[in-house]
Formats: C-alpha cells, structure tokens, sequence
C-alpha cells in the first residue's frame, strides 16, 4: 500500500481546468493530488531578435513557485534559482517538439507556470497543463487569423516514476520522491515518442531492466493524461472573459 492508498500503477487524481484565466489567451490549472500548478499562455505578435522570420514563430516557458507554495516559505522576487530555470527550458523544449513553429510566423507564445502547491510532479504537472494551455492560446489565434494551420502536430505529457523499495511506482507524491532510490520524469508524445528522459539514483544504482520498467509505467500514466488533455479541450473553457 503506498503512502496515500494508491496502487502502485495508479495515478493521483487529476484535474485540468481549461480556460481558468479571464485574459490570458489560454490557460489551465493543472492539479495532481496536492500539486496544483496554473498555467497561462500568452501570445505576443513578436519573435526573440535572435530568430530569423523564414524559422517561423517561438514557444517558450516560464516556471516558478509562489512562496508558500511548499513546506517552507520561499523568498519572493530576485533571481530565480537553477531549478527553475532549468524547469522554465524543459517546458519550452517539451511543447516545441510538438509544434511546427513554421506555421505561426510573427508569434510568440509564452507558457508561465506558477506552482501554487507542491506535493511532487510539480514539472509534469506543468508541461501536462501547459500543453492545454497552448491548445487554447493557438484556437484564440486562429480565430482572430493570425495563423491558418495549426501549428500542434501532436499532444505532449510528462509524468513522474520511481523505484521505492524496489518497487515502481507512478506518480510520485512528496514522501514517494523523497524515498525513492531512483526517480524519474519522462515527456512523452500522444503518439507515445519520446520527447525527454530524465533518471536520477539517489545514494542508489539502477539498471536497463529498471529503466524499462519504469518507461512503461510512464507510458500508461501518459496514455492516460492525453485522454484527459483531450476532454480538457473539448470542454467549454471556465473563463467568462475574452
């Protein structure tokens, strides 16, 4: 029995909500169990100086955490920390490998990912909200004619893994990742490729039937979430604004 009564193979109850946030061009708010992660994308008619017209448009991420987000208070403003950069790039990464950016020349679309409540996953959450939140931002653009083919040539999810006491688990919660002897967070296509693997051992080795074993896990876990991103979107959006 795991610590919140899940099956090994079982993931936390999820939620996305769609169209949470009045102005921004799409949003959700992505809640794993106790994580809870908001989502908004943004759409600028404006490419970084650095990409040239003929490449097309740009997606990019932005991840951070309020300060009481977690079990002690994080101080506000300055400059983020390395995690979060490196989170905000996973992001961007994760949801550029399913989009011909060709197909929205002039545009920026930027995903900010503010963590609420941190209880594990929170990255997962975040590329799984976000890819709503894209959705949404693209069909407001294709409604105004900013661009005339969608850009999304597929869906993207991630998901967190792990081996506890020589079990593989999904979904790690907090006390789960904190156990864990090796843990690890997969993006992974609707189609079921792989976008980014990341497997880290704490005080601990692993092996290639390890890794196995907890890529197919994720793979149902991710199965599972494009189903939900899909009813996500197909759901009228929250938000009484435009």
């Amino acid at each position: 029995m795991r610590f919140d009564g899940r099956k090994a193979t079982e993931l936390r109850p999820v939620l996305l909500a769609r169209g949470i946030a009045d102005f921004a061009e799409g949003s959700c708010q992505a809640q794993f169990g106790r994580t809870i992660v908001y989502c908004t994308a943004s759409v600028e008619q404006q490419t970084p100086r650095w990409r040239k017209a003929e490449e097309g448009g740009w997606i990019t991420g932005e991840y951070d955490m309020l300060p009481r987000a977690n079990r002690e208070r994080k101080q506000r403003g300055g400059n983020r920390n390395g995690r979060a950069l490196e989170i905000s790039r996973l992001i961007g990464r994760s949801l550029r490998a399913v989009a011909d950016l060709s197909r929205m020349p002039g545009l920026t679309i930027t995903l900010d990912c503010d963590v609420l409540q941190g209880d594990g996953g929170t990255r997962t959450a975040a590329i799984t909200g976000s890819y709503v939140a894209l959705a949404d931002a693209l069909a407001w653009c294709r409604d105004r004619g900013l661009i005339k083919a969608d850009p999304l040539l597929d869906s993207v999810a991630a998901i967190s893994v792990g081996l506890v006491n020589g079990q593989a688990l999904l979904d790690l919660c907090y006390e789960e990742d904190s156990a864990a002897s090796a843990d690890a967070n997969f993006v992974i296509t609707g189609q079921g490729r792989l976008v980014e693997v990341q497997i880290t051992g704490e005080e601990a080795t692993f092996d290639e039937a390890d890794i196995q074993r907890l890529l197919a896990l994720a793979k149902k876990g991710t199965a599972v979430l494009k189903k939900l991103q899909r009813q996500a979107l197909e759901m009228p959006p929250l938000r009484q604004g435009d």
